[in-house]
């Protein structure tokens, strides 16, 4: 079980694909990464990451986590998507100063069957500092997505976050805690365990 090569090698799948698919596969190779930012799905840093030798410059998606778990692989892949339009255009564009999202990016966007909204949902406004999207149905990426899934595509690993609330019971009641009544001695194990406390000698209390 390797929980990071897991992850990030579908991760890094993902962007080929779709660099390929929907990008004509000219995207430069870029960094992906798992950041737990507030009020975001993910987000797109130009230029960020450097080699050993500070020869060579490359950029940084990050996705959050925290997401995974409550949002669908189709929902997830396209905030990748989206972000990869993000770079296209700090290669190929114009982007705005201060994360503005522009007519132009928004061009970039419905190419690849992403419809700009800052609702998630049709009607929003198409261009704005915080913006979202919703799919096209029949579109290049839904069809790109549904072919990636078919191929096998997963998400093998989720975060467990502290919204989980029936994960963290369920955790929480699997752990016990145990004191030794002389020493004060602690220990955590599984309910309705014996544990002898080997300095003194004294089972200990839960």
């Amino acid at each position: 079980m390797k929980p990071t090569r897991e992850t990030y090698t579908e991760l890094d799948k993902a962007y080929d694909f779709f660099n390929k698919e929907l990008f004509g596969g000219q995207l430069p190779a870029c960094v992906l990464t798992m950041q737990r930012k507030k009020q975001t799905y993910g987000y797109f840093w130009g230029d960020t990451w450097s080699d050993s030798k500070g020869k060579t410059i490359t950029d940084e998606i990050a996705l959050n986590p925290d997401q995974f778990r409550s949002r669908s692989t189709q929902d997830v892949l396209s905030t990748l998507v989206h972000e990869m339009c993000h770079l296209q255009q700090f290669h190929e564009g114009c982007p705005s100063r201060n994360g503005y999202h522009n007519k132009e990016w928004g061009k970039m966007m419905r190419a690849v069957g992403l419809i700009p909204s800052d609702t998630g949902q049709p009607g929003g406004k198409q261009t704005g500092q915080r913006m979202s999207h919703y799919v096209d149905p029949g579109g290049r990426f839904d069809r790109a997505c549904t072919k990636l899934v078919q191929k096998g595509f997963t998400i093998p690993w989720y975060a467990l976050t502290a919204g989980d609330e029936a994960t963290r019971k369920k955790k929480a009641a699997s752990k016990t805690k145990y004191t030794c009544p002389s020493c004060d001695l602690n220990a955590w194990a599984k309910p309705d365990i014996e544990l002898v406390c080997g300095e003194c000698e004294l089972a200990l209390e839960p």
